[in-house]
């Protein structure tokens, strides 16, 4: 490949998520990574605010996990999974779920997070049909959530423009209140005081469509994407017991939270709280390969195992799940956080962190900072007229003059650096933040 991408060949990826045409005119190309760095065609090193998309939680490049790629892709390029096996994928699923809490001892592996997603919910519509209750195919989401793209994930998501185009198509969805309020929890480090409260709206809703309705609530413990939202205190707790007492299965998206961003394996095992299902995606390999899976309640699993030996107990699944080099990669990252203790690491940052998001405070534009674990965000009052448009320029300026890549959705820029960052790291990007509002 040529130093520079030329406009031709620039032109045939539709990129995600993306202003296509105004990215083409600048482009924004990484072309190298090491560590908690990328590295563009000139070989002008930026910093990695966002640990790629949530997901390099080990850091880029990481030689392990390379290596047990190489190594399988020269040893067993496919699998089946379909009928057959191959040992990583069981090897990685055993350990993911040794990392789980409670009775999450299953692994159904996908691609994504998205898969991951519409995955947990068809588990739980059939679940409730396997034990003679299919009339309960309703999910319950969250305004505000983000759970991938796929068809149940933007049923039960509450982003609008993920939903606008698509909606008619999904799953039927009601949704609860987002758990942010400015007003009530500006400027909270850590867990909110206020808003616990507002778990309780799921029993109106239950009201309203009757439990018997209802397959599952689905949540992320901490919305990542529309812009770190720490769960107010006692809130997951609350819907744990609403959703037991109605005989509805809890899901946790923990696709970003999973693999160490709260200073746990899970999000669940910070929180205290066990769900039914647990989705991941992102850290598991630390985004060297795609990879997502469900964590899956041993009742559940049973409940499924109960046909003839010839019948197929769930009929779903990918061509890749548990492919053989996403597995290795999962396996050799699961290493790097045992043998660094990045988990831990993560944990022992996490006020250091905090602190150095909330130095920001007072700073031109500023509207909030929130910040949980290595997750932090910070938002911009918008242009009149134009929003999104403030976070998308300074976006930029960070990246084409401050050497630094963050995580930008409309007003609102995010932190999520890799595990490995330092305290050197942390004061420079904040620091970089600082000046580029201030300039």
């Amino acid at each position: 490949m040529s130093a520079h991408l030329t406009t031709n060949q620039l032109e045939a990826f539709w990129l995600p998520f993306t202003p296509n045409t105004e990215f083409k005119r600048n482009p924004r190309i990484l072309a190298r990574a090491e560590g908690m760095y990328y590295f563009d065609q000139d070989g002008r090193r930026v910093l990695d605010g966002a640990a790629g998309l949530w997901c390099a939680n080990a850091g880029h490049c990481r030689k392990p996990i390379a290596d047990a790629i190489a190594k399988a892709a020269a040893t067993l390029d496919f699998a089946p999974t379909f009928q057959f096996g191959h040992p990583a994928a069981f090897e990685a699923a055993a350990r993911i779920a040794a990392l789980a809490p409670g009775d999450l001892n299953h692994v159904f592996f996908t691609n994504s997070g998205s898969e991951s997603t519409d995955t947990a919910v068809k588990i739980a519509v059939a679940w409730h049909r396997a034990r003679g209750e299919a009339t309960r195919t309703m999910i319950i989401g969250r305004e505000r959530a983000y759970h991938g793209v796929g068809m149940a994930g933007i049923s039960a998501g509450g982003i609008g423009n993920n939903r606008k185009w698509f909606g008619s198509l999904g799953f039927r969805a009601d949704h609860l209140s987002a758990t942010y309020n400015r007003a009530e929890q500006a400027f909270t480090n850590g867990q909110p005081e206020w808003g616990a409260h507002l778990a309780d709206e799921l029993e109106k809703i239950i009201a309203l469509h009757d439990a018997s309705a209802i397959a599952a609530v689905i949540v992320e413990p901490m919305a990542g994407s529309t812009g770190v939202l720490p769960p107010p205190k006692g809130y997951l707790e609350k819907l744990r017991a609403i959703t037991a007492k109605h005989g509805i299965l809890l899901i946790f998206d923990e696709v970003i939270t999973g693999f160490g961003r709260l200073g746990a394996a899970f999000a669940a095992e910070r929180f205290g709280v066990t769900p039914d299902l647990l989705t991941f995606a992102k850290g598991v390999t630390s985004g060297a390969a795609p990879m997502g899976g469900v964590l899956v309640d041993k009742r559940i699993y049973e409940q499924f195992m109960t046909g003839p030996d010839h019948a197929i107990d769930m009929f779903h699944g990918y061509t890749y799940s548990g492919h053989p080099l996403a597995a290795a990669a999962a396996c050799a990252t699961l290493d790097l956080y045992r043998d660094e203790g990045l988990f831990e690491r993560a944990k022992e940052l996490e006020v250091y962190f905090g602190e150095a998001a909330h130095s920001l405070k007072g700073k031109p534009g500023v509207a909030d900072i929130r910040n949980i674990g290595l997750a932090a965000a910070i938002d911009l009052d918008p242009i009149a007229g134009a929003p999104g448009k403030r976070g998308f320029e300074v976006m930029k300026h960070l990246f084409f003059e401050r050497d630094l890549m963050l995580r930008v959705a409309g007003d609102t820029l995010a932190f999520s650096p890799p595990l490995i960052v330092e305290k050197a790291h942390i004061d420079e990007m904040f620091g970089k933040l600082g000046e580029a509002l201030a300039a």
